[in-house]
């Protein structure tokens, strides 16, 4: 008997059916079809700048949104001088890098943002990948062996398990941001080469790592720490140096990962740490070897957005009082935010077709947030994921507040009646 395609999710199609492994499974097909409505909220077409509002595509026709999707916290996507870096680029660099930095993609740009980065996070040495996702797997298999153990947190982003993964490592799993489980995962290894990969900002729960905690278990058990600070840099700490310095860490920790796709309002990741350590993994993170470097182009809009993030700290200020503001409202309205306690917020739906539905009603609405299904986030959390900027207005906070009241609350408080 076929079961329910309503009752189906992503998890239920990874083994092919049928001898050719080109062929889609039939069920997925059918599965798409009948959830074609909720499909439609996925892949938007944005029409313009990735800014606190834009216009995207929606029922086949422009729409007017306020943006609680895009990954710029600081603005610096479309900030002035950051485009007329790129520009200048483009006349001087032209498109393209057209190699992988080993061999010709490597330009004065890429080598003095290595410089730069290094600098600023107060480390020996940067590499630069053109990559997020890339970056943060090519770095966890560059370094872990066939013999080591990854000891990941259990929300930890699939980048950082495929990592482990393609290592061929034994992967250990511990309990969301709890050392008492990390201890256990730990002890179960000793005497083995272990590293214990964290973030800074956890993307889909919006919560802080237990750095300060973890760390120490780590050290305990003569363990290294690796910690993915995609959401954090620059827009999070003092100097926006990250997690790691808002919390009084970053001297225990060695190496440290982030992305360029987030704050930096660009693309890519880097590594920061030891240059022994990065000269070793120059050579064995295949996805920096067998790639092509960043575009210069995109290189000097980064090296600009780290100049304005570290000379106006202003704006991590405007993101984090935006932040605390939503936080508040969403709270007094009885929206469910998880453990959330940052500028990436969930709001918890915890049913798909509910979510679904009420996506279609904020986006027509003209509020677009991004809808978050299984295994993204387990079933129960289903949800929307709110990513707050400094761009936003108090009034576009407001507006956004004002929909999600007429929106999700009569829906929650029918939920719970």
């Amino acid at each position: 008997m076929n079961p329910d395609p309503a009752k189906l999710s992503l998890g239920n199609f990874l083994v092919g059916e049928g001898l050719d492994p080109l062929q889609a499974p039939a069920m997925f097909t059918k599965w798409m079809e009948a959830g074609a409505w909720a499909v439609e909220l996925y892949e938007p077409e944005m029409l313009a700048t990735a800014d606190a509002r834009t216009t995207i595509t929606y029922d086949g026709k422009p729409q007017s949104v306020i943006n609680f999707c895009s990954y710029n916290y600081l603005g610096l996507a479309n900030h002035p001088e950051v485009i007329a870096a790129a520009h200048d680029a483009l006349t001087t660099h032209g498109l393209g890098a057209c190699g992988s930095p080993m061999l010709s993609g490597m330009t004065d740009l890429h080598r003095e943002l290595e410089r730069k980065m290094a600098k600023f996070l107060g480390r020996e040495d940067a590499m630069l990948f053109n990559s997020g996702f890339g970056g943060a797997l090519g770095t966890i298999s560059g370094l872990l062996r066939k013999s080591d153990v990854a000891v990941l947190d259990n929300r930890s982003h699939l980048s950082l398990r495929d990592g482990a993964t393609l290592s061929r490592c034994r992967a250990e799993k511990f309990e969301h941001n709890d050392p008492a489980s990390l201890a256990v995962s730990l002890g179960r290894n000793m005497g083995k080469r272990q590293l214990v990969v964290i973030e800074g900002i956890y993307s889909m729960d919006g919560d802080f790592g237990n750095l300060e905690k973890l760390i120490t278990v780590a050290e305990e058990h003569g363990a290294s720490v690796f910690i993915d600070e995609a959401h954090s840099t620059l827009a999070c700490g003092e100097h926006g140096r990250g997690a790691a310095e808002k919390f009084g860490v970053e001297d225990r920790v060695r190496l440290t990962y982030g992305t360029f796709s987030k704050a930096f309002g660009a693309l890519g990741g880097f590594v920061a740490g030891s240059k022994e350590t990065l000269r070793y993994l120059r050579f064995y993170a295949h996805p920096y070897v067998y790639s092509c470097a960043l575009p210069p182009v995109v290189v000097a809009g980064i090296l600009q957005a780290l100049e304005i993030g570290q000379s106006q700290p202003e704006l991590r200020t405007k993101l984090w009082e935006n932040a605390d503001y939503f936080h508040r409202q969403l709270r007094g309205l009885g929206i469910d935010t998880g453990n959330s306690t940052t500028y990436v917020m969930p709001l918890v739906i915890g049913d798909r077709e509910r979510m679904y539905r009420l996506g279609h009603e904020l986006r027509a609405r003209g509020l677009w947030v991004a809808p978050v299904d299984y295994p993204a986030v387990p079933n129960d959390r289903i949800c929307f994921r709110a990513c707050v900027t400094a761009l936003h207005t108090r009034a576009d906070l407001d507006e956004a507040l004002n929909i999600l009241e007429d929106t999700l609350v009569p829906n929650l408080i029918a939920q719970n009646a």
